[in-house]
């Protein structure tokens, strides 16, 4: 059960990761640009994903028991504004994302929702090297499949990823709070 709670988070994480990369391989992309990416966007979720398991330890020494609660409500906060970033995203300007900056931004910038995965990693009650682990896995797996198709599945699909992003980690974190509040997780 546990394994399936992260998975599920690891694959809502990668959907925002998955747009990204959709909109990447439209230009095509050689071998070592796809690699670049597809570490770069696992190291940034990994990266951010420990930073808010840092910041939920943090906050549960100091919020006891219910800390979980806060965890859950910050995940659920990501997905809705994911949520209203895909509603209100407008054509995005030009910018290389397969190097440098481009990249870097890119790859800050599909990772911010695993700070609050991150946050919330203590109270789903999975250990945190097979989190890390699944999200880096599933990051790589979904730049891969969204470079690859990228071409062929074109704007209106990048612009949906996000959205279904959003709702996947709202759905996440309130199944996590009902389970917890229930004693199931």
């Amino acid at each position: 059960m546990a394994f399936l709670k992260v998975l599920f988070v690891a694959i809502a994480l990668a959907l925002d990761v998955f747009a990204v990369a959709i909109g990447v391989g439209l230009r095509g992309l050689d071998l070592g640009a796809r690699v670049r990416i597809g570490a770069s966007f696992a190291a940034a979720e990994m990266g951010m994903s420990l930073v808010g398991l840092e910041l939920g330890g943090l906050a549960g020494r100091a919020l006891g028991l219910h800390a979980g609660y806060l965890g859950f409500a910050v995940l659920i906060l990501l997905g809705i504004a994911m949520i209203v970033q895909a509603v209100r995203e407008s054509e995005r300007a030009p910018l290389d994302l397969s190097r440098g900056w481009g990249l870097m931004l890119a790859a800050l910038s599909v990772s911010v929702d695993s700070l609050g995965v991150g946050f919330s990693i203590h109270y789903i009650g999975v250990p945190i090297l097979v989190t890390l682990v699944t999200i880096g896995v599933v990051s790589v797996l979904s730049t891969t499949i969204g470079i690859t198709f990228g071409r062929l599945l074109g704007q209106r699909i990048e612009a949906s990823a996000e959205l279904l992003a959003g709702v996947a980690l709202v759905i996440a974190g309130a199944g996590f709070a009902v389970l917890q509040a229930l004693g199931i997780a």
